[in-house]
């Protein structure tokens, strides 16, 4: 075998030509190119990852970072060593069949060329033009198959922030009648479940309860809606309902005290009642804090995001009505509706009467 075949042993010995969509190229000279081409995967798998694969010596040079390329220099990023990929694999996007070798989908998430400012065993200087991502970064070698990548410019946007490590939610003002002039207020339902800001970042959820205390492990289905956000770095405020049969909330199964004294029968209970995570607020979303707007402009945002899975979903609003919101409400045996001034900001940590909480069977006021 010539010299020029070996990088790509190793990614022929985990692959079949016959059982898998993925390029396997027959044992020859590798192709000869310009060393300047890169490709970044967006990788299903068993876990969501994204691949960094840079064109050297004809072969694709590749790194699985968990969490994406960091888009600030403060943070960095774990990037693990694969195999070399072959150069036809800047093109490929399908679905690997399960069973083999990185089974799950596989999607181009950004291509585009690069610029090799140093190249060695331990660390790698390189800039890069894409569509979705550009800047120079660097990847530098920790131990083994373990690097680091980080990224040596300012982040794209001047103003962009970090995602938050907690937003306290704000909380309503209870009434007993619905405010004079409803033209001012959007209207949702109140649930009585268990509220939980979700801050997602990398494809990772983690989910806090309104004392900030950590809940991700307790709610596993909830785990790919990180997923679905991919790359998004987002602060989600919403409330977990478990409905029963009769689609009525069921809030002792949210009682973190329930869970505590006897979680063996919560779980049971569980698999007949399903949980699902209500959106009703977006706090932060890829560098950009959205606290100050208003009400109406945030759920524009929230909207635009389109969340929706088997666990979780947009939970609607209505403007201009309130009566018909708790008539709706009594009449599905919910507790009552929340009224939220449209131009009002989010004010994390206390109660506000900006936003109303009236109950369902209070008569309109």
């Amino acid at each position: 075998m010539q010299e020029s075949d070996r990088p790509l042993d190793e990614y022929r010995r985990k692959r079949s030509a016959e059982r898998t969509p993925e390029p396997v190229p027959s044992p020859g000279p590798l192709p000869r190119g310009n060393d300047d081409t890169f490709v970044v995967h967006e990788h299903h798998a068993r876990r969501l990852h994204w691949d960094l694969r840079l064109e050297r010596g004809g072969v694709l040079v590749s790194w699985a970072v968990p969490k994406g390329l960091p888009p600030d220099p403060k943070i960095n990023h774990l990037a693990v060593r694969t195999e070399d990929h072959p150069i036809d694999y800047a093109g490929f996007e399908g679905e690997i069949p399960k069973g083999e070798y990185g089974a799950g989908r596989v999607l181009i998430w950004d291509r585009g060329r690069y610029e090799t400012e140093k190249w060695s065993d331990r660390e790698v200087k390189f800039v890069l033009h894409g569509s979705r991502v550009s800047g120079r970064y660097v990847l530098f070698r920790t131990r083994d198959k373990d690097w680091m990548i980080h990224r040596m410019d300012p982040p794209p946007d001047p103003d962009w922030r970090p995602l938050p490590e907690r937003v306290a939610p704000m909380l309503p003002v209870d009434r007993r009648a619905l405010p004079r002039d409803q033209a001012l207020y959007g209207f949702e339902f109140a649930w009585d479940g268990l509220r939980a800001v979700a801050h997602v970042a990398g494809g990772r959820l983690r989910l806090l309860d309104r004392e900030g205390a950590d809940i991700t492990e307790r709610y596993p289905e909830l785990r790919p809606l990180g997923g679905t956000l991919g790359t998004r770095q987002v602060v989600l405020d919403g409330e977990l309902v478990a409905l029963d049969a009769r689609r009525r909330p069921s809030p002792e199964l949210l009682s973190r005290r329930a869970h505590a004294e006897n979680p063996s029968q919560i779980r049971k209970l569980r698999r007949d009642v399903p949980v699902t995570y209500l959106l009703f607020d977006v706090l932060h979303l890829d560098g950009r804090p959205l606290l100050d707007l208003g009400y109406r402009d945030r759920r524009a945002v929230l909207d635009g995001l389109e969340l929706a899975g088997p666990h979780w979903q947009t939970a609607p609003w209505f403007d201009g009505d309130g009566a018909a919101v708790v008539t709706a409400a009594r009449e599905q045996g919910l507790p009552g509706v929340v009224a939220k001034r449209l131009d009002a900001p989010y004010r994390p940590g206390g109660r506000s009467t900006a936003w109303l909480r009236v109950a369902s069977r209070t008569p309109r006021g």
